[in-house]
């Protein structure tokens, strides 16, 4: 174990950047992320960590000089928030079809408009289809293991596909907690330097990027998304190997709380964990049944694991900060499909949108519904917000 120190979550990934040893890092900033990149100048500067550190003019080419510097072998970082995270979509799916193993960090921020520079998750959760995997994180302590991680995860040969690290604005990204930070030998050992086989070399042209007919077309999305399913093994795997090594594990695709003998259970996704945690132990001891199942990857999705949490359950809510308008929560939709809507009674809460507090007794409201349609059986409306009379 290295040292303990008291830090904010975008100073926890600094240092998990550092200590996984990228060769370029390109930077741009944006509110919550900035000090994310801030922080690595500073140890460019002061020499902690040996990189080509890159001011690009935007988002879109911060993600483009990092793709551009991955396929020629280098381990790179950026990162990046909201509204441009969608500046760089077009590079998303370049970078994901490429089979690209990049590691970018996602400070999660509200949609314009109405503009809001405070958190909801739905500017990742909107590009669930890109390609990437997505991992949302719950504590400062995680962003930092998670960074070290997702290289390990995207640099596998039987993934080689990129990593976006979620981590809820201003509630994580700003606020400080005891990070536990390990050795760099620890690392070292943990983490191999980056060796990319098919990367472009003079004496060994290669063609990147390229066109492709419909008839090979789909052959290529079939690899690709062959590999985001092959990721849950390595995730795990990955996972374990860092447990051994640091001392912390976190179970690979969800972790599950007081799930296996629930009656109702609150399945989330990033920071709210937490305080879901703290109302599952309050209830337990006042004789409750409940558990909450947090959703660690969004892609690849864990449906088998989602499944087997809640096989007990009588009645399940998913709390998420996203909506899809029209429809309903993208999470619960998600979770839906895994589990065949009408197996179970499956709730969907949304709030949190717009940087809005999730309230400890909106949670408590959470488990009382669902008690009621545990002993009703009926439900009345599926999707629900929280916050809005």
């Amino acid at each position: 174990m290295g040292n303990r120190q008291f830090i904010s979550g975008d100073e926890a990934v600094a240092i998990g950047v550092r200590l996984a040893k990228p060769k370029v890092i390109a930077a741009y900033p944006i509110t919550p992320q900035t000090i994310v990149v801030e922080r690595l100048a500073d140890m460019v500067e002061d020499g902690s960590l040996k990189s080509e550190y890159m001011y690009v003019e935007s988002e879109h080419s911060a993600l483009s000089a990092v793709m551009g510097a991955s396929v020629l072998g280098a381990r790179t970082f950026t990162a990046t928030s909201s509204q441009g995270l969608l500046y760089m979509a077009e590079v998303l799916y370049y970078a994901a079809g490429g089979r690209v193993p990049l590691v970018m960090m996602n400070a999660n921020r509200s949609i314009a408009l109405p503009w809001s520079i405070f958190g909801d998750q739905r500017d990742s959760l909107s590009q669930l289809d890109s390609g990437w995997i997505q991992v949302y994180v719950e504590d400062a302590q995680e962003s930092l293991d998670m960074i070290i991680q997702a290289y390990a995860i995207a640099e596998n040969e039987e993934v080689l596909t990129p990593v976006m690290v979620n981590l809820d604005g201003f509630i994580l990204t700003h606020t400080y907690e005891r990070v536990d930070i390990p050795t760099e030998d620890e690392i070292d050992k943990f983490l191999p330097e980056f060796n990319l086989k098919q990367k472009m070399d003079l004496s060994n042209p290669k063609n990147l990027f390229f066109t492709s007919p419909p008839q090979h077309n789909i052959g290529f999305k079939y690899q690709q998304h062959k590999a985001m399913l092959d990721s849950k093994k390595v995730i795990e795997e990955v996972d374990k190997k860092y447990e051994k090594i640091v001392g912390r594990g976190y179970g690979g695709l969800v972790d599950s709380y007081f799930c296996d003998d629930a009656d109702e259970i609150i399945i989330t996704l990033g920071s709210i964990t937490g305080l879901v945690r703290d109302v599952v132990d309050q209830l337990r001891n006042e004789g409750r049944k409940v558990g909450v199942l947090k959703i660690r990857f969004m892609r690849p999705f864990p449906k088998e694991e989602i499944v087997k949490a809640t096989e007990n359950a009588k009645a399940i809510a998913v709390l998420e900060k996203d909506i899809s308008f029209g429809n309903e929560g993208t999470v619960y939709t998600n979770v839906a499909s895994a589990i065949r809507d009408g197996r179970k009674t499956l709730l969907n809460y949304i709030g949190g949108l717009g940087g809005m507090d999730i309230k400890k007794s909106e949670i408590e409201d959470i488990f009382n519904d669902l008690l009621k349609v545990k002993e009703s059986g009926e439900v009345e409306n599926k999707i629900r917000f929280i916050g809005v009379d």
